[in-house]
């Protein structure tokens, strides 16, 4: 087994394991109580694992150092202090922890007079904020293409004739031609089409922006 801290191009092999580690993992449930039930249980969605792990870094070989040419003790924490700011990536070989993750707490102290470091590092799974697109509510009376939405290649059309083709469907027409799925309706007011998720092939449209 090998645990494996990295942030960029820097990349730090434990050179001790711990003695062992555990993976937190928590449920971000709700009890309510409903008037007819009593006590009910919400099933939320999943928390942020977290990882403790504590070691030393050696300051000699001892029969328990993983490898040679470890760095110095003050070298690891100076290497792992300038981490704080950022998530790094932890791997931990011959098991399923490969994930990213946040320290969000480290500290280190010496015990004896042998110049080993005994540390103990907090570690967080740290989950990349996404931004969700939300489309715009389509209107289904419209006859209005709506030229905020268009493409860059579409922003000059003014009028297309298209004539449907196998395996078309207006939503795809739509974002093809006008840079956006949601003038499906307006194309179909425009040209007459009561239930635009049925056209037929060889059926020419008219599409005015």
């Amino acid at each position: 087994m090998q645990i494996w801290l990295s942030q960029g191009v820097e990349r730090l092999r434990l050179p001790v394991l711990p003695s062992g580690f555990e993976v937190n993992v928590s449920q971000q449930n709700n009890s309510i109580n409903v008037v007819s039930l009593g006590e009910v249980n919400i099933i939320g969605k999943r928390g942020l694992k977290t990882l403790p792990l504590s070691s030393f870094f050696p300051s000699q070989e001892y029969g328990v150092v993983q490898y040679k040419g470890f760095p110095k003790p003050y070298k690891c924490v100076e290497l792992i202090e300038s981490w704080l700011s950022d998530p790094i990536h932890i791997i931990i070989t011959e098991t399923n922890i490969n994930m990213d993750a946040t320290i969000e707490s480290f500290t280190h102290s010496e015990q004896d007079a042998t110049g080993d470091v005994y540390y103990t590092l907090e570690l967080k799974e740290y989950r990349r904020p996404g931004v969700r697109e939300v489309a715009p509510k389509m209107n289904k009376e419209s006859t209005k293409i709506e030229v905020s939405n268009l493409s860059r290649n579409s922003k000059s059309i003014k009028t297309t004739n298209y004539t449907v083709k196998q395996n078309d469907t207006l939503f795809d027409i739509s974002k093809r031609i006008t840079g956006s799925a949601n003038n499906m309706y307006a194309i179909a007011n425009q040209n007459n089409i009561k239930n635009p998720n049925i056209i037929h092939i060889g059926q020419k449209l008219v599409i005015k922006v």
